[in-house]
């Protein structure tokens, strides 16, 4: 049982494209309380810069590119990983890591982005969609923690505002009597739902 518990669990997440093997989305993660004067502790960055996490990436692209398997461990790392359409979503985690858990991660990003992009995942629908790729990401890791993996919840939370209710905010009165009109409308409609129970 190891006497570093901590929530980080994610050190990157990575969305690369497998035709040209360029980097759609790539996010690295450092634990956020690292004891000081550290740099070799379990939560430290492996790859603090592009030029590694470039060769990183290469050489992990390289590996899983004819993989069955969706788990391998590469440089010491767990890595999990699914492929849909022209890009591969990765996770990468501590080489002690679980890596269920993990995959349940790549499956909520996958799941998600199928909800949000209505199952176009390739690189260009992505690259269009960076906005809501980012936020995706954004609530199911921050800073290395798994926040949530239910895609219904990260695509609910992601979803842009509808744009057609926007143009019914011009018709709202927000005079005095439109305000009483409001009013008197919720007293009548809670009275209502009150003698329904």
């Amino acid at each position: 049982m190891p006497t570093n518990m901590s929530l980080f669990s994610v050190n990157a997440i990575l969305i690369l494209s497998t035709d040209d093997r360029s980097r759609i989305l790539t996010k690295y993660y450092s634990a956020p309380h690292a004891p000081p004067g550290s740099t070799s502790h379990p939560g430290a960055s492996p790859y603090p810069t592009v030029k590694e996490q470039k060769a990183f990436e290469k050489g992990l692209l390289e590996k899983t590119n004819k993989q069955t398997s969706d788990v391998i461990l590469y440089d010491g790392r767990v890595v999990v990983f699914k492929m849909e359409g022209d890009v591969m979503l990765y996770v990468v985690g501590g080489g002690d890591e679980n890596e269920i858990m993990l995959f349940g991660v790549v499956l909520a990003l996958r799941d998600a982005l199928a909800i949000l992009l209505k199952n176009s995942t390739d690189k260009r629908t992505l690259v269009e969609n960076y906005d809501l790729l980012s936020l995706a990401i954004d609530e199911i890791i921050d800073d290395g923690i798994i926040l949530e993996t239910d895609p219904v919840v990260i695509a609910s939370r992601v979803t842009k505002s509808p744009t057609q209710d926007i143009t019914s905010v011009k018709n709202i009165d927000l005079s005095e009597q439109g305000l009483m009109n409001a009013w008197e409308f919720g007293k009548l409609k809670l009275a209502e739902r009150m003698r329904q129970l």
